[in-house]
């Protein structure tokens, strides 16, 4: 009777809170269709955890305490299963169709930017090893989407992520208008097919070189998803060592965690291996990439109302530190390799 009765209490604060997520993931959708904003290029994803931070700092602790538990389901469950459907944006194939130079400019960029992102900020930054972590996998790999799969296996708390993320927004955005400023105006020495490739290999999220790409040309746009998709691929290996590095390094002095294999990122290979079998019409798979970056947006606002302010300000601006000189290291880092590569 107590377990029905204690039921009866969870399961409404539970829906009102993902009510409350949904509905304001649902604003951020209207907010990036306004014509000011749509000009900015700010996605939805972007707005939501914008959106979630002020509407967490603002509500009523009582309102926040009861909407806690849906809140915490979006950030943690959804989050996860978003995630395992992110395979939808990727084939095999796909990486097949850059050819060895552009995986292996993909596996330099990503290797090398997540260890000089955990030297920067650990070593000379003194900067906690979670936030150097969620920071740097946003640079290397695939921005917020990076961020937020990294942040389960780390046990980051939500003002960390939020940090870091903000990063990926800032330079990301920065990035994409700069590349295209720099291809135009002779900065740039590459053909389209290169700058493609180095626009793929360097900028942090899928919106960013969409947006990059975009505005050069359809040449520069294929090579440049081609890339992208593949660093994203790399995210689940990626995870899995991540996953074995933090149950070794973990003090000895305390007791060790259990080793966990991170079944989401299992999941978004075996998404994209079924993907490349092409199973399903581009229709269907298109509605399910808008489903899945709906419930990726969910899981950013919801994150948002977890972040306590007082918390993201006590961390300086030590993240904004490392993002400038792992930025900086995209730019001309990536640009040399990708040259000396292609």
């Amino acid at each position: 009777m107590l377990g029905c009765a204690a039921m009866r209490l969870l399961i409404p604060a539970s829906l009102s809170g993902l009510a409350a997520v949904v509905a304001l993931t649902g604003a951020a959708y209207a907010l990036a269709g306004l014509s000011a904003l749509e000009a900015l290029s700010l996605s939805p994803l972007a707005l939501g955890i914008v959106l979630g931070i002020v509407v967490g700092n603002t509500a009523p602790a009582t309102l926040r305490a009861r909407l806690s538990p849906g809140i915490l389901f979006a950030a943690k469950k959804l989050l996860k299963v978003a995630i395992v459907f992110y395979g939808f944006r990727i084939t095999f194939i796909e990486i097949g169709l850059i050819g060895w130079r552009g995986l292996a400019i993909d596996l330099l960029m990503v290797g090398l930017t997540m260890t000089f992102g955990m030297v920067i900020g650990v070593k000379f930054l003194r900067m906690d090893w979670r936030t150097a972590v969620l920071t740097s996998a946003g640079s290397s790999i695939c921005g917020a989407a990076a961020i937020v799969a990294t942040e389960p296996i780390v046990r980051a708390e939500a003002h960390q992520t939020a940090a870091a993320v903000g990063t990926v927004v800032l330079f990301g955005t920065l990035a994409m208008f700069l590349y295209p400023v720099a291809f135009r105006s002779g900065w740039i020495a590459m053909d389209e097919e290169t700058f493609g490739v180095y626009i793929g290999a360097t900028i942090h999220g899928v919106s960013h070189v969409v947006g990059a790409a975009g505005s050069v040309s359809d040449a520069v746009c294929d090579g440049a998803m081609i890339t992208k998709m593949t660093r994203v691929m790399l995210l689940a290996p990626f995870l899995l060592v991540l996953s074995a590095f933090a149950h070794r390094s973990h003090p000895a002095s305390e007791a060790r965690p259990r080793l966990t294999i991170p079944w989401f990122a299992l999941g978004f290979i075996a998404v994209a291996g079924f993907n490349s079998f092409a199973l399903l019409p581009p229709e269907t798979v298109n509605i399910i990439n808008h489903v899945d970056t709906f419930l990726l947006t969910v899981a950013m606002t919801a994150l948002g109302m977890n972040t306590v302010v007082s918390k993201l300000r006590g961390m300086g601006m030590k993240p904004l530190y490392l993002a400038s000189a792992l930025f900086l290291w995209l730019v001309v880092g990536g640009y040399s390799l990708t040259a000396l590569i292609m």
